[in-house]
């Protein structure tokens, strides 16, 4: 089938809630993340929204990432790679290419994802990050663009409540200890692709995501923050996280994670929160997740932020949210508030 066709076709099975129904300008996404939360939300988002930009951090520096980071003297592929999986036109087939890790036994790849060595392959080959990036996105025909944050090669770096510091996203998260902020090894660079995205669209998102690895290292970069921040033509969401997490947040309540945020950014970005309504105190699979704990809140509004709760939570495991919910959710927030 012509890819005009499928086009047509993806258009026309849709719900009338699919925002693609409502006009002929189709609406721009703005994605901002990284890590897991970020993949999870392209997943759903491309069922609904044909124009999307996914803006990630760039600071992971453990696993194959950060080896790769090391050796090749090149930005972390990893979160970059989990974004293609999400929107890419086969997305089962692409995740299990890009996604299939080397065991243990495979000396040279070991424990490295075949994704991470791909990307780091052509940044070698094409002499620049950001061309290799182009490369995978037309070949593996993903429906969206994928924006490094900055390009600049930075390190993040974290200051407890006690004081006590520590440098790379890797070591950041310490069961027990509170952050107090993060910060950069030194000042990045915006992607000027990424504040583009972020100046036109009409839909900007945050999370879910880890609080301090994740979201807040592309809102503290400044240039981003004021791009949310100037665009009053966009409905800005921030999706709270449906659990606590371990060595971030273990403590935290749904307004305390947007607290956190105003706090470290100095600003108020958001106009909306979208919040799990679900809970699950504890997982079937305790062995495998650990105790979870789900988090909601019965206000309708937080520092004049208005609230919106849906069951948007993936049963099967109760740490992270539901793709297909999740893009709904989004959906009729957008419709209901668009300007």
């Amino acid at each position: 089938m012509p890819t005009s066709l499928k086009r047509w076709w993806r258009k026309i099975v849709f719900e009338p809630n699919d925002p693609r129904f409502w006009n002929a300008q189709a609406p721009k996404v703005a994605a901002i993340g990284g890590g897991t939360g970020l993949s999870i939300l392209l997943k759903g988002l491309k069922n609904y929204f044909d124009d999307i930009s996914a803006i990630v951090t760039m600071t992971d520096d453990g696993a194959s990432s950060g080896v790769i980071r090391q050796e090749f003297d090149t930005l972390p592929p990893g979160d970059i790679r989990k974004c293609i999986s999400a929107l890419a036109q086969d997305e089962e087939l692409v995740s299990k290419v890009l996604e299939y890790r080397f065991n243990k036994k495979e000396k040279i790849f070991a424990g490295h994802t075949l994704g991470n060595i791909w990307i780091a392959a052509l940044t070698k080959y094409f002499g620049s990050f950001e061309k290799a990036l182009e490369a995978t996105l037309k070949i593996f025909a993903t429906r969206g663009n994928i924006y490094p944050s900055t390009l600049d090669s930075v390190k993040l770096a974290a200051v407890y409540e006690n004081d006590g510091k520590e440098i790379g996203e890797s070591k950041i998260a310490k069961p027990g200890s509170k952050i107090k902020k993060i910060y950069f090894s030194k000042n990045p660079k915006p992607y000027p692709k990424a504040l583009q995205a972020i100046r036109n669209a009409d839909l900007i998102v945050a999370g879910p995501g880890s609080l301090f690895t994740s979201i807040l290292p592309n809102l503290i970069i400044k240039e981003i923050a004021a791009a949310i921040k100037k665009n009053q033509q966009a409905v800005k969401i921030y999706i709270a996280n449906c659990s606590t997490e371990r060595g971030e947040t273990e403590s935290f309540s749904v307004e305390e994670h947007l607290e956190t945020i105003n706090r470290i950014t100095g600003a108020k970005l958001f106009d909306y929160l979208l919040v799990n309504s679900r809970i699950i105190k504890r997982s079937k699979n305790e062995s495998t997740l650990g105790t979870v704990n789900n988090i909601t809140t019965k206000r309708k509004n937080h520092l004049g932020v208005e609230i919106f709760r849906a069951d948007i939570i993936d049963h099967k495991n109760p740490l992270i949210h539901d793709s297909e919910k999740l893009a709904q959710a989004l959906s009729r927030i957008y419709k209901k508030t668009r300007r």
